[in-house]
C-alpha cells in the first residue's frame, strides 16, 4: 500500500471521525441504552453470547410454497438465545405471524433483518416491489430516492424488521455481471453514492438500519459469488478511485452497518482462496481502521459458495469473527460453529474480549432499533399497508426514469392519434397492457412474437407491418434480468427487432435491464423503460401521447453509441423550467428569438443556444439553426460547442481556485516554484497573481504551428503523420498526428518568448498555458483529469470535456472552422485553437467543449456559494475573492473576466450596459459567451460557432448579438429588478 493512498484514508478516518455521523445513530450511547444491554449481557452464557452474532434463515422457497423453518429457530432460541433472523419467502401475513410467534418465546429480542433491495416487496409474494436500483439510477433527482428509502423503512417498520440489507452501492461497470448487475444504481460513483446515501437516509430516518453491500465493491465480477469465488484482480488504488468512494460517502453520512462481500482481491490480500469477508486486512484493516467505519458488520451469506466451498461449515464462521465482522449470516450448522469458535478462543486466534466487545455493541444497536419495548405486531391488513406507497412511488420513479436515447423523427412524440399504428411485442405471445393501452389510445393492430416462435414467422410480420402502417411500435418484453444467453432472447426475436427498427417510422420500446439496449444500436428511435409492468406500460403510453417529457438519462453504458447519461433531457441537476418560474419575464425574452434569427440570417453564425438561468432555475433554453449553412444538422440544446477561452474559467481558474483553496498553490509565489521548465529563464520569477491578471509581460499569442508548414500551408515531413504511432501520438486534427517530441518545442518557445513590461494589461493565451501547466504540477494530474475528476463527474456535466470525441458522438458536437492555413479540413471535434490543437487538445487556453446546461451547472454552483445538489466544491470565500475586481490598470478579476469599472457611462458598455459591477464570466473567439450576475442571481450562456467555416467572421461582434441579446435579459427581470437597475440599488432577494 503506497504512501499517498495511506495519506488519503488517513484523511478519510480524520474527517468520519470529526464527524457526528460517524458516532453511528444505532449505537449511540445513553443511561437507559447501558442499563438495558448489562441487564441481558449478564444472564448471556458463553454460548449464548456467540449465538448473539447469528442471523439465522427464517425461509425459503420449495416449489411453489414457502417453508418456513420455525421449528428450528425455536429449538436455537431455546438452546442458545440466537440473536437475529433474517427473512426471506412467504406472504406479508405468514411473516407477521412467524415473528409474533418466535419473539414472543425468545429471551432476548430478536433483530429481524431482511435482503430487501427492492422493499419487503423482494421478498413478500403479496407485497409489490419498487423499482430496480437501476432504474433509479436513471433517475435526475436523488430526492426520489429518498422517498424510495423512506417509503421501505416504513414498510419494514410496519413488519417488525430492524434491518434491511440495502442500498448496494457496489458501481456495476462490467455489463457481464451476473449477480449485481440492475441490483446496482449504475457505473458512475458519484451518482451511486449520491442515490445511495438518500435512500439510506430515508431508511434510517424511519428508524431502520441500512446496509451498504457489498464493500469493498461487487460490480466489475464474471463469476456469481453464489457459486464460486470471485476474483478482482485491481490494484489499492483502482479500488480507491472507485469501488471504495461510495462505501466512503455513506459512512460519512451515518450508514448503520455495512455487508463484506466474499470476493478474492489480492491487492487486499493474498491468502489463497480467502474471501474479503473473512480478511482481516479487509475487515478491520481497511474498513474499520482505514475508512473508520464504526457500524455493525454483516458478512455476505456464509452458505454461499464464494466461502462454503473453501471454508467448512464452522470454520468459515471462526475466520469471520477473527476477520473483524459482527455479524455472521446464515452460518449453516449452529452447533458446529460455537464449538468451532470456543475451540479458536481457547487456542488464542479470538479472544472473548474481542466476542464480548461484538455482543454489547449487538445488543446496543437492538436497544436504539426499540427492541427494548417490542410490542406485538398487527397482522389485520398488514399487505394492504406495505403495498399503500408502492404504486405511486413506483410510477414517480418510472416518470423520472424512461429514457428517450434516440428521436430520428421528431413527429414520433408526440404521436398523433390519426395516425395507422402497428404494434409487435417481442417476448410475449397475447396482449398485455401495453398492447392493451394501445390498442385504446391509437386502434393499434397487434402482432405478437415470443422466443419460442419460428423464424419464419418472422417474416410474415415484417411484410404486414410494412404493409401500410404509418408507425410501427416494437415492444421488448419479459427478457431475463442477467445477462447470460443474451437474456434469453432467441436470435430469431432479435433479428426481427433489427429489421424492424432500420425504419425511420419504427420507435422501439425496451422494457427491462437497460444492457439489452446493445442489440438496439440501429433502431433509429428508441427509448429505455428498465422495468416490464403496467405501470411502465402506462408511462411509456403517456410518452407517446405527449403528456410527459423523458427525463431520465443511461445510468450505464451499454454501447459506444450510449454511453453513460446519454438520454435526450434538459432537466437534469438543476430544472429547466418556465420563464416565470425563474422570475423572468416570458414574452420579454421571446426577442431574443429575433436578434438570434438576424444574426442567422446575416450570417454571423450558422447557428446558437441560449440559456437563462435566474434563482436556481433554467427560465429559458432555446437552440437556433444549424451546425453549418449547409442546413442538414440542427442545432439542439444538446449540441456541444468548442468553448475556446471560456476554458480559461471553465477549466484552468477553477483548478486554480480549487488548489488555492486548499492551501496547495499561493498567488504571490513565483511561476518557478512550480514550473521545472522555466527556472533559469525570465519566466522563472512571474507571480501567478499577475498571470491571472494578464499583467505578467507575456506575449498575446504565439503561432506555434507556423514552423510545421511550408510557404504553402501544408505540413513539413517529419512533423505530422495521418496515423497514430509511439512516435506521432498527438491528435491535432482528423488523420493529422503530431510528433509527440514536439510538444517540448512548444514549451521552449514559450519560455524563449519576448517578455514584455510587468504591470501592463495584454491578454494573453500564454497566460493560461502557463497556468494550466501548473495545475498539472501540483495536483499530479492532467488538466483533462483533474477538472473532470473535480468538478464536472461530480455534477454530472458529462458533455464538459476536453477531446469531446472520446466521450461522445461527432453528430453532437458543432464544427468550427474549414481550416485552410494549417490543419486543412473541417475542423470538427478537434479544439479549433491551433496551439491547444498542438497540446494534444488539452490546455489551459482553450480546448473545452460543452452543452449550455452541463455548463450552466458549475456556475450555478458558483453562484450558489459553491454548492449544488449536495455536492460542494468551493468556499463562497473563494468565489468571492476570484470574482471581484483585482486590477488599478484593467477590469479583471482573478481569470475572470468581468464588466467596465465605468460601464454606465461608457461609450461602449461591456458585456452590456445593465450588468452590475459583480457581474464576472468570459467570452470565447469561437462566439461563446457566459455572465454570472450574483446581484440577480442570473446566468447567460451564449454558444455558438461564429467560425463555421471561414474562421474570420466578425459580424457577430459588428451586430452586438451578445449583449443585445444580454440586454433583452435584463428588462426581461421583473419590475421590482428592473427598478433596481434603474436606481442603482441593491435586490433583496
Amino acid at each position: 500500500m503506497n504512501n499517498r493512498f495511506v495519506k488519503q484514508l488517513i484523511l478519510v478516518v480524520l474527517i468520519c471521525v470529526s464527524t457526528a455521523a460517524s458516532g453511528q445513530q444505532f449505537l449511540q450511547p445513553s443511561a437507559g441504552a447501558k442499563h438495558w444491554t448489562d441487564s441481558i449481557f449478564k444472564r448471556l452464557s458463553k454460548k449464548e453470547k456467540i449465538a448473539q452474532l447469528f442471523v439465522l434463515r427464517a425461509s425459503e422457497r420449495k416449489g411453489n410454497e414457502a417453508v418456513f423453518y420455525e421449528e428450528d429457530i425455536n429449538k436455537y432460541i431455546r438452546k442458545y438465545n440466537v440473536g437475529s433472523v433474517c427473512l426471506f419467502q412467504g406472504t406479508s401475513e405468514q411473516q407477521a405471524e412467524f415473528l409474533n410467534r418466535i419473539q414472543a418465546k425468545a429471551a432476548t429480542p430478536l433483530m429481524v433483518c431482511v435482503d430487501g433491495e427492492t422493499g419487503v416487496g423482494m421478498r413478500f409474494s403479496d407485497v409489490k416491489p419498487f423499482p430496480d436500483q437501476l432504474t433509479i439510477g436513471a433517475v435526475s433527482d436523488a430526492a426520489i430516492s429518498y422517498k424510495v428509502g423512506k417509503a421501505i423503512g416504513e414498510q419494514c417498520k410496519r413488519v417488525g424488521i430492524h434491518v434491511n440489507y440495502a442500498p448496494v452501492v457496489d458501481i456495476n461497470n462490467n455489463p457481464k455481471n451476473p449477480v449485481i448487475n440492475f441490483r446496482s444504481f449504475g457505473e458512475d460513483k458519484y451518482k451511486v453514492a449520491l442515490l445511495g446515501t438518500q435512500l439510506m437516509k430515508g431508511m434510517q430516518d424511519e428508524g431502520v438500519m441500512a446496509c451498504a453491500k457489498h464493500f469493498p465493491g461487487h460490480g466489475d465480477v464474471a463469476v456469481d459469488s453464489h457459486f464460486d469465488l470471485p476474483v478482482i484482480n485491481k490494484s489499492i488504488q483502482q479500488l480507491d478511485s472507485l469501488e471504495l468512494y461510495p462505501f466512503k460517502q455513506l459512512i460519512a453520512q451515518g450508514v448503520g452497518s455495512v455487508m463484506v462481500a466474499h470476493l478474492f482481491i489480492p491487492a487486499i490480500d493474498t491468502t489463497t482462496n480467502q474471501a474479503t469477508s473473512l480478511s482481516k486486512k479487509n475487515v478491520t484493516g481497511l474498513l474499520r481502521n482505514e475508512l473508520g467505519f464504526k457500524g455493525l458488520t454483516f458478512t455476505d451469506a456464509l452458505e454461499m459458495k464464494g466461502v462454503a466451498k473453501f471454508y467448512p461449515q464452522g470454520q468459515a464462521s471462526v475466520q469471520s469473527l477473527i476477520a473483524g465482522n459482527d455479524m455472521l449470516c446464515l452460518p449453516g450448522d449452529i452447533k458446529r460453529s460455537i464449538k468451532t469458535i470456543r475451540k479458536s478462543i481457547r487456542q488464542g486466534k479470538l479472544s472473548w474480549v474481542e466476542v464480548n466487545e461484538k455482543v454489547n455493541k449487538v445488543l446496543l444497536a437492538k436497544y436504539n432499533l426499540g427492541l427494548d419495548t417490542l410490542k406485538p405486531l398487527k397482522v389485520e391488513g398488514i399487505s394492504a399497508d406495505l403495498n399503500s406507497q408502492v404504486s405511486t412511488l413506483k410510477k414517480e420513479v418510472y416518470l423520472n426514469a424512461i429514457t428517450l436515447l434516440s428521436l430520428q423523427k421528431p413527429s414520433l412524440l408526440p404521436l398523433a392519434k390519426d395516425k395507422k399504428v402497428a404494434f409487435v411485442g417481442v417476448g410475449i405471445n397475447a396482449e398485455n397492457n401495453f398492447a392493451k393501452q394501445l390498442k385504446a389510445e391509437y386502434n393499434a393492430d397487434c402482432f405478437y412474437f415470443d422466443n419460442k416462435v419460428e423464424a419464419d414467422q418472422a417474416a410474415k410480420i415484417i411484410a404486414s407491418v410494412k404493409a401500410g402502417y404509418d408507425v410501427v411500435i416494437v415492444g421488448l418484453h419479459q427478457y431475463k434480468k442477467y445477462p447470460a444467453n443474451n437474456f434469453g432472447v432467441s436470435a430469431a426475436s432479435l433479428d426481427l427487432v433489427q429489421q424492424l427498427q432500420k425504419e425511420d417510422n419504427t420507435i422501439s420500446f425496451v422494457f427491462g435491464n437497460p444492457y439489452m439496449i446493445a442489440n438496439m444500436n440501429g433502431a433509429a428511435n428508441l427509448v429505455a423503460c428498465y422495468e416490464d409492468d403496467s405501470l411502465m406500460h402506462q408511462v411509456a403510453v403517456d410518452l407517446l401521447k405527449g403528456s410527459i417529457a423523458a427525463k431520465g438519462k443511461l445510468p450505464v453504458t451499454v454501447s459506444p453509441k450510449y454511453p453513460y447519461g446519454s438520454g435526450i433531457t434538459g432537466n437534469y441537476y438543476f430544472p429547466v423550467t418556465t420563464a416565470e418560474a425563474a422570475g423572468l419575464n416570458g414574452i420579454t425574452l421571446q426577442k431574443i428569438d429575433s436578434i438570434a434569427a438576424n444574426a442567422i440570417q446575416q450570417g454571423a453564425t450558422p447557428g446558437c443556444v441560449v440559456l437563462v438561468a435566474r434563482n436556481g432555475k433554467v427560465g429559458f433554453l432555446k437552440a437556433y439553426g444549424h451546425m453549418n449553412y449547409d442546413g442538414k444538422e440542427k442545432v439542439t440544446t444538446e449540441t456541444v460547442y468548442d468553448l475556446a477561452s471560456v476554458t480559461k474559467i471553465t477549466a484552468t481558474t477553477m483548478a486554480v481556485m480549487k488548489l488555492y483553496e486548499e492551501g496547495k498553490l499561493d498567488l504571490d509565489k513565483p511561476v518557478g516554484t512550480y514550473v521545472p521548465w522555466v527556472r533559469g529563464t525570465d519566466k522563472e520569477n512571474l507571480k501567478i497573481r499577475d498571470i491571472l491578471l494578464h499583467q505578467a509581460g507575456l506575449v498575446a499569442f504565439i503561432p506555434f504551428y507556423k514552423e510545421t508548414i511550408d510557404a504553402n500551408g501544408k505540413p513539413k515531413p517529419g512533423y505530422y503523420s495521418t496515423t497514430p504511432d509511439d512516435t506521432y501520438s498527438v491528435r491535432v486534427a482528423d488523420k493529422m498526428y503530431m510528433r509527440k517530441s514536439y510538444i517540448d518545442t512548444l514549451y521552449s518557445r514559450i519560455a524563449k518568448s519576448k517578455l514584455g513590461p510587468h504591470g501592463k494589461y495584454i491578454y494573453s493565451d500564454n497566460d493560461f498555458i502557463f497556468l494550466g501547466k501548473i495545475v498539472e504540477h501540483v495536483s499530479g494530474q492532467s488538466l483533462n483529469d483533474y477538472v473532470r475528476n473535480t468538478f464536472y463527474l461530480p455534477l454530472h456535466m458529462m458533455s464538459t470535456t476536453f477531446k469531446p470525441l472520446e466521450h461522445g458522438a461527432i453528430e453532437n458536437i458543432a464544427p468550427t472552422e474549414n481550416e485552410k492555413y494549417f490543419r486543412l479540413q473541417q475542423i470538427r471535434g478537434d479544439v479549433h485553437d491551433p496551439g491547444a490543437a498542438m497540446f494534444g487538445g488539452v490546455a489551459g487556453h482553450a480546448g473545452l467543449f460543452s452543452n449550455a446546461y452541463d455548463l450552466a451547472q458549475i456556475y450555478q454552483l458558483l453562484l450558489n456559494g459553491g454548492e449544488l445538489n449536495g455536492i460542494r466544491l468551493f468556499k463562497k470565500s473563494t468565489i468571492d475573492y476570484f470574482t471581484a475586481y483585482h486590477s488599478d490598470i484593467s477590469r479583471r478579476g482573478l481569470g475572470f473576466d468581468k464588466p467596465e469599472k465605468e460601464n454606465a457611462t461608457s461609450k461602449s458598455p461591456y458585456p452590456s450596459l445593465s450588468a452590475s459591477p459583480l457581474t464576472y464570466g468570459h467570452t470565447g473567439f469561437t462566439g461563446i459567451c457566459v455572465w454570472v450576475d450574483p446581484k440577480f442571481d442570473l446566468i447567460y450562456i451564449f454558444l455558438s460557432n461564429r467560425v463555421c467555416p471561414d474562421g474570420d467572421n466578425n459580424k457577430l461582434g459588428k451586430l452586438n448579438v451578445r449583449p443585445d441579446i444580454q440586454e433583452v435579459i435584463y428588462k426581461a427581470l421583473t419590475n421590482k429588478v428592473e427598478n433596481t437597475i434603474n436606481k442603482g440599488e441593491k435586490v433583496n432577494q
